[in-house]
């Protein structure tokens, strides 16, 4: 039974289980079975639930659309009551910390029918593109284990392509959905600004940057997920506009003939992408052109300001110096800079010398920013943008941790993703190329403030004329 699982789908998996052919015990028995099997190659699950697993999946579960389908949650962004939460960090792990109550992300989760079997590895606090916290150790590239997965939703996305789970909970608020799933050929969707509740522990994360959803290998998994837990919760900071109808109908409809912008390096004139990376996004837009689409060589203006990077910096050390203080209050005791890694210790100090003008002055760049870069959607006409996701292939590990140099590595391979964030747009990666060495890169769609749909039926389209799910890494169940 399990061999004919693994590659099914969470999608399939719920049909069986509707048509009474497997039942969500055998699910669950055959994931968990999978995680052992190839988890010690890989460090993606840090936290285990597999008894309380197994009892939820022999109980009578919530009659959802994913009834009794095995998923993981990142361990970072979806607190579990009574389960284990440390963001990656040592003190949380030294204390044994445990979540006081569910997320509303993770209610709907559970009312969707999810089960959920533990927790993905993550950077410290999410604050870096390649998922090698010192808490924890490594997650490992399933396509080559010498190489990163990702961040920082790096273990949810070794599981998924390693054939753990059909589907893994991640965020990105800099491209950290997006990123692991380039890095380990997956589907990785960043919906818009407010489609996905973050209470009720706030309103908003990274001044609104960050947002929540799936890993998944096929297009139509990622679809009807986001159907599950998209929607207002009474207090949300931001609303997203609601969807014309769900999502999941929006997979393999006629996406029309689009306008698409074509960016294949990065727009910062010091900085060049990798050769792999520009072919694939070059490749990417001949196969859109085969397809009917418009092709130009064209994006936001916006995009060459080389101040947002400082404007961006500014959100995120002012965040994490916020985490320190929140992590006090949880544990109950002054938690200092020196207890954080390296690179978030320097965030820390940054963050608490940034005053309240000159934080704000940065909300108000990217007022200006967001209004700027929609006009190439709104005002100019395009339907997307189709850029590479990483300006280089997936890093060794320890390139990007590298205490003195990973900083400029990390630098020179992030320029794609973190300007979406900022303005809130529905972003995908998808993987459409390999390298001669077999690493994923993944190549990214743009489009408008609360177009998931157009991202969901030009992805399902790319997704019937390459066969992307067929291909299996080196590691896998």
């Amino acid at each position: 039974m399990d061999d004919q699982l693994t590659w099914k789908d969470a999608t399939a998996q719920a049909d069986l289980v509707r048509r009474g052919e497997v039942s969500p015990r055998e699910l669950v028995d055959a994931a968990i079975e999978r995680i052992e099997r190839c988890d010690p190659a890989l460090n993606a699950v840090i936290h285990r639930q597999f008894s309380a697993a197994r009892a939820q999946a022999a109980g009578e579960l919530p009659r959802g659309p994913f009834e009794g389908v095995p998923m993981l949650l990142k361990d970072l962004g979806a607190p579990q009551k009574g389960e284990l939460y440390c963001e990656g960090t040592s003190f949380a792990k030294a204390a044994g910390y445990r979540a006081r109550r569910d997320s509303f992300l993770v209610e709907r989760f559970k009312k969707a029918g999810f089960v959920v079997l533990g927790r993905t590895n993550t950077p410290e606090l999410g604050t870096t593109i390649t998922t090698e916290p010192v808490a924890f150790g490594p997650t490992r590239n399933p396509w080559n284990t010498e190489h990163t997965s990702g961040g920082s939703s790096g273990g949810s996305a070794s599981a998924v392509a390693s054939g753990m789970v059909p589907v893994a909970h991640g965020n990105d608020g800099g491209g950290s959905i997006r990123i692991p799933a380039s890095c380990c050929g997956l589907f990785g969707l960043k919906p818009s600004r407010g489609r996905v509740s973050h209470g009720p522990g706030g309103g908003e994360s990274w001044n609104g940057f960050s947002i929540d959803h799936v890993l998944t290998r096929s297009v139509r998994d990622s679809a009807a997920v986001l159907d599950q837990i998209a929607g207002y919760r009474p207090g949300d900071t931001y609303v997203a506009p609601p969807p014309a109808r769900p999502f999941a109908h929006e997979v393999g409809a006629n996406p029309g003939r689009l306008r698409v912008g074509l960016l294949d390096h990065p727009a910062q004139p010091e900085y060049r992408a990798h050769r792999e990376c520009s072919q694939a996004v070059q490749a990417a837009g001949r196969l859109l052109e085969s397809l009917g689409h418009k092709v130009e060589l064209a994006h936001p203006s916006s995009l060459e300001e080389p101040e947002m990077y400082r404007h961006f910096l500014v959100v995120v050390t002012t965040a994490v110096a916020a985490a320190l203080t929140e992590w006090s209050r949880l544990l109950g005791r002054e938690i200092s800079p020196e207890e954080y890694e390296p690179a978030n210790s320097l965030f820390t100090m940054l963050g608490k010398s940034i005053s309240a003008p000159d934080y704000l002055e940065s909300l108000l760049y990217f007022d200006g920013f967001r209004r700027r870069t929609i006009a190439f959607w709104s005002e100019q006409g395009f339907d997307l943008l189709c850029t590479p996701v990483l300006a280089q292939p997936p890093a060794l590990l320890g390139e990007l941790s590298d205490p003195a140099t990973g900083q400029a590595k990390v630098i020179e391979t992030l320029h794609f993703t973190g300007q979406f964030n900022a303005t809130g747009q529905p972003a995908a990666s998808l993987p459409l190329h390999w390298t001669p060495e077999g690493l994923p890169i993944g190549v990214q769609l743009v489009a408008d403030y609360g177009r998931e749909d157009v991202l969901i039926r030009v992805s399902s389209q790319l997704e019937e004329a390459t066969g992307w799910a067929d291909r299996r890494p080196a590691v896998h169940a």
